[in-house]
């Protein structure tokens, strides 16, 4: 019999809101946290808007003098796993060695440390030689940052990064679902966690035209799927980390469980580096597959956490893909939302995001909305449901939390509401 894989622990770092309770109480609400750049001066960029985390204190995290050796990232991912390592009643500092032995750290990042590069190069060329850290090439290796968590928790189980673009996170759930049904690990403390916003990795992303340049002035109406006048998505940061654990583990340790991860499914279009092919035959794939590894079929499906980046292509394309997977009559039927419209985009950890909000919603029987889809403003290729500006009450049994990245790549997963 397939072992069960429960979430048992839960916690977030959000330009909407810092730890669990506020980010339930903005998602469901529709707070938008995106707001004008903050992080350095954005006034020479076309773009200056961001989803930036706000009211975070990074030295509550990392001490003063290591602060320079490290990158946001780490603070931020920080601070969402020892959230949920606290919320699945785990105390770190008494776990017995065997346990941290079986205890291990699979998570998704787009960039990793990708910001604190960027910083050690601008010192470099600038010949500023003595600000230069000790460990820039540590740092800089994406597979430090699961490193950190682990030494800093104490968690000597496996210790990986998934870095697969904005699949990243998602992808880390599926690896670490595996983990624990194949008997190698009894934990895993999983989701995502990305800090992209700095001048370089912004004008990088301006070159591509793929950022929004036209709602500076109003930054909360900036990611809009789905609409017809979108332009683009907004870059977001933050950090949605996870306890996950085997259901018998879970239950002999009298946790809380908040979900089941019952389904993971992943494809490639082998088509281009960052377009998507239109016929979103591969998207559709991905989402199918984590049903079939669920047990469920398209009438189980009762919500679905989209992608929903904002940008044409994929926006329709989305759309497209879920027809084709639930088929269309039944995909008119679900809702569906994207958390994106409130937060931005935080790449690699954007599945680990929809994952939050797919437990709140599951738990308050209520579906966060989709912002800035006034009435007669819907592209009429995307014509489903998508909960625009206002929730609404609906139990969820079954979700689908979609995601698509760059490569061609998609992958999906199946939650299922525990009883």
């Amino acid at each position: 019999m397939k072992k069960r894989v429960v979430i048992t622990g839960m916690g977030v770092v959000s330009p909407n809101g810092n730890g669990t309770a506020a980010f339930s109480d903005a998602a469901l609400a529709g707070k938008s946290g995106v707001r004008r750049i903050s992080r350095f001066d954005p006034s020479e960029i076309q773009v200056q808007i961001a989803g930036e985390v706000r009211d975070f204190d990074e030295l509550a995290w990392v001490e003063k003098k290591e602060r320079k050796h490290v990158s946001r990232v780490l603070p931020l991912a920080l601070a969402a796993a020892t959230e949920a390592l606290q919320t699945a009643g785990i105390d770190r500092a008494s776990l017995p060695l065997e346990t941290s032995r079986r205890f291990g750290v699979i998570m998704g990042s787009g960039g990793g440390a990708q910001e604190f590069t960027e910083e050690q190069y601008r010192l470099f060329f600038h010949q500023q030689y003595s600000k230069l850290s000790l460990f820039c090439i540590p740092t800089g290796v994406m597979g430090t940052l699961s490193s950190e968590l682990s030494v800093r928790l104490g968690l000597r189980g496996s210790s990986h990064v998934i870095t697969t673009g904005c699949t990243s996170s998602t992808d880390a759930f599926g690896y670490s679902m595996r983990q624990i049904q194949s008997g190698r690990l009894d934990m895993v403390l999983s989701g995502g966690a990305d800090a992209p916003i700095s001048l370089g990795i912004m004008k990088g992303f301006i070159l591509m035209k793929i950022l929004t340049g036209g709602w500076n002035e109003s930054p909360e109406k900036g990611s809009r799927p789905f609409s017809a006048d979108r332009d683009g998505f907004v870059l977001g940061e933050g950090a949605w980390m996870y306890v996950l654990e085997e259901y018998e583990h879970a239950r002999a340790r009298g946790a809380k469980m908040l979900a089941e991860i019952c389904g993971y499914g992943s494809t490639c279009e082998a088509f281009h580096r960052v377009r998507l092919q239109e016929c979103g035959e591969e998207p559709a794939r991905a989402i199918g597959l984590a049903m079939k590894n669920a047990g469920i079929g398209p009438g189980d499906v009762d919500y679905v956490n989209l992608h929903g980046t904002s940008t044409q292509l994929n926006d329709r394309i989305e759309t497209r893909a879920l027809k084709l997977a639930l088929g269309e009559e039944r995909a008119r039927e679900v809702p569906m939302s994207a958390l994106k419209s409130q937060i931005g985009h935080p790449q690699g950890a954007c599945g680990a995001a929809g994952v939050a909000a797919t437990i709140v919603a599951m738990q308050s029987g209520q579906i966060p909305p989709t912002l800035n889809l006034e009435g007669g403003n819907r592209d009429p290729d995307c014509d489903l449901d998508y909960v625009p500006e206002v929730g609404r009450k609906k139990e969820i049994e079954h979700a689908v939390c979609n995601c698509i990245a760059f490569g061609s790549k998609n992958s999906a997963l199946v939650l299922r509401k525990i009883a």
